[in-house]
């Protein structure tokens, strides 16, 4: 945790959740993770290969009633940020093109068909005010990257395609291969011009599916370079959630790192949010996770900020294995509890009601000068 003296200040004890993956398949099925494993691959190596998967109706139902429960200072409860994907591939289509040409699906038949949720219950979570959609991309896939390894005859990715699976962890597959899930790397300047008509398709599709606007976006494993958010600037986006580091993809080269801090404005006025607070008891279960999230509230209260906590969907998946989702929401109700006992004053806040509070403020200063 590095505080920067510019950061945003404030006496207010404002926590925001920040969830990212949700729409996206990752692992499919039980099924297909024990068929992967009978194939050689070694998906038991990643948290996310092991439990990430699209949330099943219980899933939400089981978080949307634990978030209900508590309540801030305004009688608000806590509200996750969900940062969403709104499309996954159309594997059938894919295949009969013979990996030359990409398909998708949007993220309401994907629902429909994989599980026994839709998005109707997405937009309950919305009405309730405990889940709130922002854009996390299309897919959190790197389209060109992927149809490249399919095309070569890639092992691993042709078994993986066979349960309709894409996302293979880098610890479960070749070490020498790219990771395909870092949606906004770039490896040749053609990328630049396709991750374009992504942003702005997939942002189309958001808006068709949640009938509103996304304020706020966080590129899928915190790689983005500037022409993507000029290119995010110019559909409204103005909120970047991110961590404290932003790896900028350098085509053919390592990705340069760039620091960021929560307040900070970019060129074309969009505002940086950093995360400063971590929630991942999926990643490593034998840990306090409990105790470690309120360590790192209690910093950001004490320097005067924002807590931002992340936690991915991950923690909340048992579709894989129930025993996951069962254990963390348990953790879950025992982090709201300390905070709400600790911290009586504490105000729950969406991203974008963050991001909002901080330019008014901002303005404020500027014409108070």
């Amino acid at each position: 945790y590095i505080v920067n003296r510019k950061d945003f200040k404030t006496d207010r004890r404002i926590v925001v959740f920040e969830s990212d993956d949700w729409g996206s398949v990752r692992m499919p099925s039980k099924y297909a993770y024990d068929f992967l494993l009978k194939k050689g691959i070694s998906v038991n190596r990643s948290t996310y290969n092991k439990y990430d998967s699209l949330a099943s109706k219980e899933d939400m139902s089981l978080l949307f009633e634990l978030l209900s429960h508590f309540k801030d200072k305004n009688d608000n409860p806590p509200v996750f940020t969900a940062n969403s994907l709104v499309a996954n591939p159309d594997f059938s289509k894919i295949k009969a093109s013979n990996y030359e040409e990409y398909f998708y699906e949007p993220l309401p038949k994907t629902l429909k068909e994989r599980t026994n949720n839709s998005i109707d219950l997405w937009l309950e979570g919305i009405e309730q005010n405990v889940f709130y959609p922002q854009y996390h991309g299309r897919e959190h896939l790197n389209v060109r990257r992927w149809l490249k390894y399919l095309q070569e005859g890639s092992n691993e990715f042709r078994i993986a395609f066979e349960v309709e699976m894409f996302g293979i962890s880098a610890t479960a597959g070749n070490h020498d291969r790219q990771t395909v899930l870092e949606a906004l790397a770039i490896d040749d300047i053609d990328d630049v011009i396709c991750h374009k008509s992504i942003l702005e398709d997939g942002y189309n599709l958001f808006v068709e599916i949640f009938k509103y606007k996304p304020e706020s976006f966080i590129a899928p494993n915190y790689i983005w370079h500037k022409e993507h958010e000029y290119c995010l600037s110019k559909l409204g986006i103005g909120v970047l959630q991110g961590s404290l580091i932003q790896n900028e993809p350098v085509e053919g080269k390592t990705a340069h790192r760039i620091y960021h801090f929560t307040g900070e404005r970019n060129q074309f006025g969009q505002l940086y949010l950093v995360r400063n607070c971590f929630f991942e008891p999926s990643t490593k279960p034998s840990l306090d996770w409990v105790n470690l999230c309120l360590t790192d509230i209690r910093r950001a209260f004490n320097h005067n900020r924002p807590a931002i906590i992340c936690s991915h969907r991950v923690n909340f998946i048992g579709s894989i294995d129930v025993r996951n989702r069962d254990r963390n929401l348990r953790s879950t109700k025992e982090l709201l509890e300390n905070i709400t006992t600790l911290w009586p004053d504490v105000e729950f806040m969406t991203s974008n009601q963050l991001g909002k509070l901080i330019m008014e403020e901002s303005d404020e200063n500027s014409r108070s000068m």
